[in-house]
């Protein structure tokens, strides 16, 4: 049985933000003390939602795919009616899976065909293949947020290991380094990734939720999408997919490893 939300995290999350926030104030570095910061307002907001069971972490997951969508859609320059469309999909998902999760595969192909049909419904013969696939991927990328609530009570440790898996493989990269991950990426190191599953997989023991599937989905899915994201960046010619959330730039470069996670954990669990 996985400990719920307020029989274990929260003295360890109070301790934890003690903890890294002396280190981060004492290394000086301005860049760490704004993600902190911007931690300091994301963790009781997430853990609320997980507090209120799936209609929290419905309502949560619909929020985040709003944004998520408005980002992404930015850096795929897609257009309004793609974005209203895909982002109508994507908050479907979550209360979906809430209300109704036998239907979540025949809304996933309903929002497919709605997003590749839009361009063609409007008759742009110039761009309206981009804008098709660009949406598809889209709903396919994002909509994994229904996790948080398909996921029931490994939703909460996966979301926290992820979290400082992030933070593992930023020190696991400054310390250990080892050659480059990959060209869509080139900051990051080998060494990064052994600090982060080392750090992700000790929260999901510490939850009691490091089942194979957890693991893979820390150890594998979480760098994997920091690459997609990475390399939607790139084609997108951007740094950030925004600049609204300190110490990150947007939503997505803040969630773009739990979006594989989940996807990975979803297939497997």
């Amino acid at each position: 049985m996985i400990p719920s939300f307020s029989a274990l995290p929260a003295p360890y999350l109070a301790g934890a933000f003690a903890v890294t926030g002396v280190a981060v104030w004492r290394s000086g570095d301005r860049e760490l003390v704004r993600r902190w910061l911007s931690w300091l307002a994301i963790v009781p907001i997430v853990g609320g939602a997980f507090l209120l069971g799936a209609p929290g972490a419905a309502a949560l997951a619909s929020g985040v795919a709003l944004v998520a969508a408005a980002e992404y859609a930015r850096l795929a320059r897609l257009r309004r009616a793609d974005l209203a469309v895909m982002a109508a999909a994507l908050v479907a998902f979550p209360l979906t899976a809430w209300l109704a999760p036998g239907h979540m595969l025949r809304l996933l192909m309903a929002a497919l065909l709605a997003v590749a049909l839009v361009p063609v419904l409007a008759g742009d013969a110039g761009g309206g293949a981009d804008r098709a696939r660009g949406a598809v991927f889209g709903v396919v990328w994002l909509a994994p947020l229904s996790g948080l609530v398909l996921l029931g009570e490994l939703a909460l440790p996966l979301c926290a290991a992820i979290a400082v898996a992030d933070v593992a493989a930023w020190c696991g990269g400054k310390l250990l380094r080892g050659p480059a991950l990959s060209p869509l990426s080139p900051a990051k190191r080998w060494g990064g990734i052994a600090g982060g599953a080392l750090g992700g997989v000790a929260v999901l023991a510490l939850f009691g939720a490091a089942t194979p599937a957890t693991v893979l989905a820390v150890a594998a899915g979480a760098p994997l999408g920091d690459l997609l994201e990475s390399m939607l960046k790139r084609g997108a010619g951007v740094k950030d997919a925004g600049n609204w959330l300190p110490g990150f730039g947007g939503l997505l470069d803040r969630i773009d490893s739990l979006l594989v996670a989940l996807a990975v954990a979803l297939v497997l669990s």
